[in-house]
């Protein structure tokens, strides 16, 4: 069962109704609070729907916002007999949007959640509006950090993220160039409590592809490739200071959507909605009233 343990301590962060979908494997927890045009926010590894929390309240005033947590994160299950595959967190999320029957959508991805959720707009088109990109990746690279490297080695990964917490933990102070409060780090670190609830913080890095025989790569390649199709507009913003996804990959977008709207905040780190919350919910409501 998922883990709900702890959720009141951080009540007053995350005040949301929380929801369950069959996907198949398992309950998948989502968000869905507020009525008018969908915003669809996908989260990465190792957050949760926590990690949009302030935007979810921001705008669930203008529009109904859906924010689910994938198999094995957040409040959602924990299935031993799941592939954590790139392909099958997908077909989850295209579960999930058409059981909410949501159209017009405005998207809104970061870290793993790039690939999950492009994935899913390349597919779906004419379902989507608009797509606003928070420091991640939809496409292949050769680069991966050396910290998180160490997380995806054969013989000691695992062992190393799931019983020694070292992803989840690491990222509650790596990520961000503000301190995060001790209730904030609570939040983040909330459902990944012991070795097993951990298992999909291990299996996203394992389902990193770096190279051809990889069992996600020509997933990710196909979703490369449909990227320039997606026509709708486009607002990149960029933690200047990440590790993982540098400006590397910042330029990589904006080589693909030349058209986009973007700011860049050189001071900002990966998980860009702590450190300059305040400017991207207002740099988002203007691209979608624009």
């Amino acid at each position: 069962m998922a883990v709900k343990s702890g959720i009141e301590e951080i009540k007053a962060l995350y005040p949301f109704k929380s929801n369950y979908l069959d996907v198949g494997a398992g309950q998948m927890h989502f968000v869905d609070e507020g009525v008018g045009n969908p915003i669809l926010m996908v989260h990465g590894n190792p957050t949760w729907s926590f990690y949009y929390r302030n935007l979810a309240k921001e705008f669930c005033a203008t529009n109904r916002v859906v924010v689910p947590d994938h198999l094995g994160c957040g409040l959602s299950d924990v299935p031993s007999d799941y592939e954590y595959t790139l392909e099958n967190r997908i077909k989850d999320l295209t579960t999930l949007v058409k059981f909410l029957d949501l159209k017009n959508i405005t998207l809104v991805v970061h870290d793993w959640g790039g690939a999950i959720g492009m994935g899913f707009a390349t597919r779906y088109p004419e379902l989507i509006d608009r797509v606003v990109i928070l420091n991640t990746a939809a496409f292949r690279s050769e680069r991966i950090p050396f910290r998180i490297s160490l997380c995806k080695n054969k013989l000691f990964g695992d062992f190393l993220v799931r019983y020694f917490n070292g992803f989840a933990w690491p990222a509650t102070f790596m990520t961000t160039k503000k301190k995060l409060s001790t209730k904030i780090k609570k939040g983040y670190l909330m459902p990944y409590q012991d070795p097993k609830h951990r298992k999909a913080v291990s299996e996203f890095v394992r389902d990193i592809p770096m190279n051809e025989k990889h069992r996600s790569y020509e997933t990710l390649k196909e979703i490369e490739e449909k990227l320039p199709r997606l026509g709708c507009p486009k607002l990149i913003l960029w933690g200047g200071r990440d590790f993982c996804f540098n400006d590397e990959f910042f330029a990589r977008w904006k080589n693909i959507y030349p058209d986009s709207f973007h700011k860049y905040y050189k001071d900002a780190g990966h998980y860009i909605l702590e450190d300059e919350g305040e400017d991207v919910k207002k740099q988002i409501e203007a691209f979608m009233e624009s």
